[in-house]
């Protein structure tokens, strides 16, 4: 098989989240277990981060990563989900897994694959963590996939996690309170390792303290300690929360024997994109118009995005906006500007709701716009339409940002 074939297989061998939605999600790790054996345990032989999170873990790893970089560290970075192609996911000091080891990988645990029925993530967290293993790297920045107790990724035994806020997303998987959601992220605290809270947040401070003081994890709320932060290259207003993240974690680290000075936290702050190619966080693509995109997608990352875009100057709003059907839209809808024109559109995967449904509801909410039968097409005509003193916001999900950068 050559790498497209082998990317097929793996998209289409088995149900997987990003496409189906819960028919994907299994709350086991003996899958996981199973295939770190097969692979001679890559996951212990190299040093570990490990990230979970409502919102911005994507960007604190991606922080983290290019920090440790310039710190002249050799850095796995396992993120998802991908919004071009799927080596995305799996980078070592910025760049991507080879193709030839995606197809390689494959191809020698193939049989395995489907006499264990491992799903699309399981495979894909062993291909990151036997790569980084044979790789070399100094340390790997590990970002959860879903939750955190029972995510594959949480079989590394990190030397340091990281949490960085709790928010209603997911809560057909991880529960309908924030309690019972941060008890599902909670489930990275490991035995005697440091943790750091992005965000103090009163409804899930106990059940972070309770569970570091049961595993005797030293725990610390960045928010609490970090008065001060630093400049990024990511300008989100919301980004303010995880540089303090990851200053703090900084710290731990260097507590651990860490070397990165005051020099390379900055620079590697404020070269986020060029040192890990993340996309997708409040990104300029063009200007007159100015066009931005961003990947928040529930309220919480809504909340922040939403309140920065009142901050620009223009003359009129549009807005491409596409959702997954299982997005909770009651909670969404009230942050969205009233004046904006909306270019509704369904993105390219299974889960994706479709445009005139979206439309639908949006319009019972006094939310207007016009329905269009692909991401491409919402976004040609909102370029066609604007005007140069217009802005066009491009968001509402992960997957509408990916077919438009």
């Amino acid at each position: 098989m050559n790498y497209q074939d082998t990317i097929q297989w793996m998209f289409q061998q088995l149900p997987m989240y990003q496409n189906k939605g819960k028919s994907a999600f299994k709350k086991d790790l003996s899958n996981t277990l199973k295939l770190a054996n097969q692979l001679n345990n890559p996951e212990k032989r190299f040093k570990s981060i490990h990230v979970a999170g409502t919102n911005g873990k994507g960007s604190t790893s991606h922080m983290l990563a290019s920090v440790l970089q310039e710190a002249g560290y050799k850095v796995g970075l396992y993120t998802s989900p991908h919004l071009k192609d799927f080596r995305e996911r799996i980078r070592v000091n910025g760049k991507v897994v080879s193709k030839q080891f995606v197809i390689g990988f494959i191809k020698r645990n193939k049989s395995f694959f489907n006499v264990n029925s491992l799903s699309f993530f399981e495979m894909t967290v062993g291909m990151a963590f036997d790569y980084f293993a044979k790789q070399k790297v100094d340390i790997a920045v590990v970002e959860v996939g879903m939750g955190g107790r029972l995510d594959s990724t949480n079989i590394i035994s990190p030397e340091l996690s990281i949490i960085t806020n709790i928010g209603f997303d997911h809560m057909q998987f991880l529960g309908n309170t924030l309690e019972k959601i941060a008890g599902e992220k909670a489930g990275i605290i490991k035995h005697n390792t440091p943790v750091v809270i992005g965000q103090t947040q009163s409804e899930t401070t106990s059940v972070f303290e309770n569970k570091a003081n049961n595993h005797s994890a030293p725990i610390y709320f960045a928010d609490q300690f970090i008065e001060a932060y630093l400049d990024s290259d990511l300008k989100g207003s919301y980004q303010k929360h995880n540089i303090k993240t990851v200053m703090q974690s900084v710290e731990l680290l260097r507590s651990l024997g860490y070397k990165i000075s005051d020099r390379q936290l900055k620079n590697g702050l404020l070269n986020v994109t060029r040192n890990t190619g993340l996309l997708g966080r409040w990104q300029v693509l063009q200007n007159n118009p100015k066009v931005i995109c961003d990947t928040a997608h529930n309220k919480e990352g809504l909340t922040y995005v939403m309140q920065q875009l009142q901050e620009e100057s223009y003359e009129q709003l549009h807005m491409v906006f596409g959702v997954v059907s299982d997005k909770d839209l009651n909670s969404i809808i009230p942050l969205l500007p009233k004046k904006a024109q909306f270019y509704f559109c369904k993105p390219n995967i299974q889960r994706g709701l479709d445009a005139h449904k979206l439309s639908e509801i949006f319009k019972e909410n006094q939310l207007e716009g016009e329905v269009f039968s692909s991401v491409e097409k919402a976004y040609k005509a909102a370029l066609n339409t604007a005007q140069k003193s217009d802005l066009i916001y491009v968001g509402g999900s992960t997957f509408v940002v990916a077919e438009i950068i």
